[in-house]
């Protein structure tokens, strides 16, 4: 299956964007900056932690980290687009949940920075995320996974997802930088 051609802001480590313009592919194999927006979605629970969080197991043919477990959802910002439009899209997309700007809180940005090898490619990734939580509502039997992108979502402790992710836990990709600020953010709660 053919994806459609995405097209990037080139923006600077603050993620503001440059003026340029770059195709996702080149982005990634030659390590340009660009920019993501990410939304975790939690919920209240009776954990140590007290919170649990929502990730999707990407698929298997994804061009990264195949078949690990993610943030709830995300997305690379298309050119000249904002995060909150791109995570309301990818929410959609990904996992069939409709929801409206005013659902989301934004929490804050980080830099996701590395440089892998996937299905035996190099892949450079420099990434400015911006990174949004959603605290409504959500069954899991509700919802409408994109195949291509999700081959599952589950509930996990929030502390667990943290232990597993620090350690380099190879059946979790979560963003050690997004967990960080989720943690903050969540903590005041």
């Amino acid at each position: 299956m053919r994806q459609k051609m995405e097209i990037l802001d080139v923006v600077d480590e603050t993620g503001k964007p440059l003026g340029r313009t770059v195709e996702r592919e080149e982005a990634h194999r030659d390590g340009v900056w660009h920019r993501t927006a990410s939304v975790w979605i939690v919920r209240k629970s009776n954990t140590e932690s007290d919170w649990e969080v929502l990730l999707q197991k990407r698929s298997d043919i994804k061009d990264s980290y195949p078949g690990c477990y993610d943030t709830s959802s995300a997305g690379h910002i298309d050119a000249g687009d904002e995060p909150l439009e791109t995570i309301i899209r990818e929410l959609g997309e990904e996992l069939g949940i409709h929801a409206a700007p005013g659902d989301f809180t934004f929490i804050g940005t980080f830099h996701n920075n590395y440089d892998e090898v996937f299905h035996g490619s190099e892949f450079h990734n420099r990434e400015v995320a911006f990174v949004h939580v959603y605290d409504k509502p959500v069954d899991i039997a509700d919802l409408v996974l994109q195949e291509e992108e999700v081959s599952g979502v589950a509930w996990f402790d929030l502390d667990d997802v943290w232990k597993k992710a620090t350690s380099n836990d190879s059946a979790f990709c979560t963003p050690v930088g997004g967990l960080k600020l989720l943690r903050g953010y969540l903590a005041d709660k």
